[in-house]
């Protein structure tokens, strides 16, 4: 059991995520007092996409090439299109997203960030969710689609569409507090 004041939350984006998905949990997670720290291939800072047009930016904490799943007590994929589209062809984030879920930790994905746990090869038999236009991936990829605001199992954590953070939010951290989930890819 890890107390959420003492969790190490991982949040992994690049150019392109959907604001509301990593601005929101982060502060939603940094307000219970956990440390949020966003990880990128990029350097620097990042841009968000916000409906039509880009929006806010982020400062990077870390680079992927230093990140460590033993050093997060959860990772948390932001979605939008350009994001997840991007990260599944990087093959250091989709190394990094599978050995997270084979350490039983917490992984939460919103929208199309799920496009980066069918990459990641993890979805088999899984019960998920995602934004419903990538329902046939999710499905193709041997996982069981549902249209919910959040599906957890096993401390994987999915949800469709900004609409659903605070169910998404309010998932990880009681996932954080349970700990790690023995699972494995089937």
């Amino acid at each position: 059991m890890t107390d959420i004041k003492d969790a190490k939350i991982a949040i992994l984006a690049t150019h392109g995520f959907e604001k509301a998905e990593l601005f929101e949990p982060k502060r939603q997670l940094e307000e219970i007092g956990a440390m949020v720290t966003i990880i990128s291939p990029e350097s620097g800072s990042i841009i968000s996409w916000d409906e039509t047009d880009w929006g806010e930016g982020i400062a990077v904490d870390m680079s992927l090439d230093d990140a460590k799943v033993e050093d997060f007590d959860a990772l948390v994929l932001p979605g939008g299109q350009i994001n997840p589209d991007t990260l599944r062809a990087n093959e250091k984030a989709v190394k990094f997203i599978r050995n997270f879920f084979e350490s039983g930790k917490t992984l939460a994905a919103i929208c199309h960030a799920v496009w980066l746990l069918i990459e990641a090869n993890v979805l088999k038999g899984r019960s998920v969710t995602s934004y419903p236009s990538i329902s046939t991936d999710v499905t193709n990829a041997g996982a069981l689609w549902e249209d919910s605001e959040v599906v957890v199992d096993d401390a994987l954590i999915t949800s469709r569409n900004p609409g659903d953070l605070n169910a998404f939010c309010a998932k990880i951290i009681e996932e954080v507090r349970e700990g790690r989930h023995a699972r494995t890819v089937v």
